[in-house]
Order: C-alpha cells, then sequence, then structure tokens
C-alpha cells in the first residue's frame, strides 16, 4: 500500500490504543527464517495491534545487494508477505534507507533481526526512531536460514 494509507492506518491504531510495530527488509525467497522473525515481530503487537513491513524496492535491492538482486521483483515479494497472516501490511520503500518512512509512521516499535545494534543502524534511521520515541526491539535469527545461502545452493545444483 502507499505511504499515506499505512500512515492513515497508523493514526486509527493509536486512537484505538493499538501498538503499531515495523519492520524493513529485502524478504526475497521467503524461508523458515523470515517467517519466525515475522511471527516473533507480531507478538510484539498484541491482540489489538499491526506489524507492518517496509520492503525495499527493487532498485533498493539492487543498491544494497548487487546487479542480481532480487530474485523476485518487488510486487511478488509484497504480494508474498502481505499473505502471512502475521504481516497486516507492507509499504514498498524507494530509497536506500528508511528514516522519511519511520518519520512519517513513527512506531511504537521497531524491529531488526539480531545480527544489527543500536550501533551498527543507520544513524538517519536510528535519529528518526528516538524522534518517534519507538523502542527498538532487535529479534534473533532461525539458525539455518539465509536467503544468500539459499541462492548460492540454487546456483550448486545447476540447471533443472
Amino acid at each position: 500500500m502507499p505511504l499515506a494509507r499505512a500512515v492513515s492506518i497508523r493514526r486509527g491504531l493509536a486512537r484505538a490504543g493499538g501498538r503499531f510495530v515495523l519492520t524493513n527488509g529485502v524478504f526475497d525467497l521467503l524461508h523458515p527464517g523470515h517467517v519466525s522473525y515475522l511471527r516473533a515481530a507480531r507478538r510484539l503487537a498484541g491482540r489489538k495491534g499491526m506489524l507492518f513491513v517496509a520492503l525495499n524496492s527493487d532498485a533498493s535491492v539492487r543498491r544494497l545487494k548487487g546487479p542480481r538482486r532480487p530474485v523476485l521483483d518487488e510486487r511478488s515479494r509484497a504480494l508474498t508477505l502481505a499473505e502471512l497472516r502475521s504481516v497486516d501490511g507492507v509499504v514498498i520503500f524507494r530509497g536506500k534507507r528508511l528514516a522519511r518512512e519511520i518519520a512519517a509512521l513513527a512506531p511504537d516499535i521497531y524491529c531488526k533481526a539480531g545480527d544489527y545494534t543500536l550501533g551498527t543502524l543507520d544513524p538517519a534511521e536510528r535519529a528518526a526512531l528516538e524522534a518517534a520515541g519507538s523502542r527498538v526491539v532487535f529479534l534473533p535469527f532461525l539458525r539455518g536460514f539465509s536467503t544468500t545461502r539459499l541462492i548460492r545452493r540454487m546456483g550448486a545444483a545447476g540447471p533443472a
């Protein structure tokens, strides 16, 4: 959905006393690690809350991960995420970083995977989170799953 619609939903949720949780990422080749992470993030929202995912656009993914990524286009990735029970909304963002979207959505809780720390968050994103009064939560990985590793494994398997 467009950012403006997500902001409207977020405001309504705040008026109703619900918690708004935001996470972001590429979510290319959805795997059990992603599903586990998103389920844990959704739990933070509680029964009356919502989990939104800010999804990197295709151009954003190429800037971050190189010309061969993403494997699935942004529309396919957004559709797949939106179908998960744990995800209440998906917003595709075009920039390399998420500071603008964080400022607009002002999440109650912002989640990142456990390979991040407060010190490794992008400074502009961190400043937007602090300005919004967001609590930052780092969720652990489900070991053994990595999109990069899956892509390498598929390449090693050779042609079908």
